[in-house]
């Protein structure tokens, strides 16, 4: 089985580094639409025209890439090219066997993804996130590093919550919306919307 990391930037490195302490793929390659080197920490480095799928049903991808809107072009091209995605958990991650991932996601190392919790199709959540009960993220959405999504929250399709941001209780983000890095959301976040600040408030 061969895994293809799309995108051979600083999340693609750090998905490579959950996928060896997993144990996850025999076989990994970086793909990357404009590389700048040929191989990089041991796998090589592929453009997407130089794939070679000549074994159909033994390659598997993962998007590597924080952006939404790209995130989603690229999932929709490799599933065309007939990759399945694949789900990413770090070893040192704890997901509750009461929640549900999606495919295309990845959850890196120290991250909580607690019990209820509904991840959709190639959410990323980042070092040392807090994901509370019964929470739903959104296909595309970008959880980073430290923040903590409390329980029973919402965030919708394509989302980003920043660094050490923390979202109260209960709380919906819209979709495309984006949480600012330390911010404290304590009010419902409307579609598109960048909030910043504590408490949260629209930039």
């Amino acid at each position: 089985m061969t895994l293809h990391i799309v995108g051979a930037g600083g999340f693609g490195r750090e998905t490579l580094d959950a996928v060896r302490r997993s144990a996850q793929a025999p076989e990994v390659i970086f793909v990357d639409e404009d590389p700048t080197t040929e191989k990089l920490d041991g796998c090589h480095v592929v453009r997407p025209a130089r794939l070679d799928l000549a074994e159909p049903g033994r390659h598997d991808f993962v998007v590597a890439i924080a952006d939404p809107t790209v995130r989603r072009r690229l999932a929709d091209q490799f599933e065309g090219l007939g990759l399945r995605p694949a789900t990413v958990i770090d070893s040192s991650a704890v997901v509750s066997a009461g929640a549900r991932i999606g495919p295309g996601c990845v959850v890196l190392g120290h991250a909580f993804v607690s019990t209820g919790t509904v991840l959709g199709s190639h959410v990323q959540v980042n070092y040392q996130v807090s994901i509370g009960h019964d929470t739903v993220l959104g296909d595309f959405v970008t959880i980073l590093p430290g923040a903590n999504v409390a329980g029973s929250v919402t965030v919708a399709a394509a989302a980003t919550v920043g660094s050490n941001a923390a979202v109260l209780q209960g709380r919906r983000i819209g979709p495309a919306a984006t949480v600012g890095a330390a911010a404290l959301v304590t009010r419902d976040v409307s579609a598109g919307q960048v909030v910043i600040g504590v408490p949260a408030r629209p930039r």
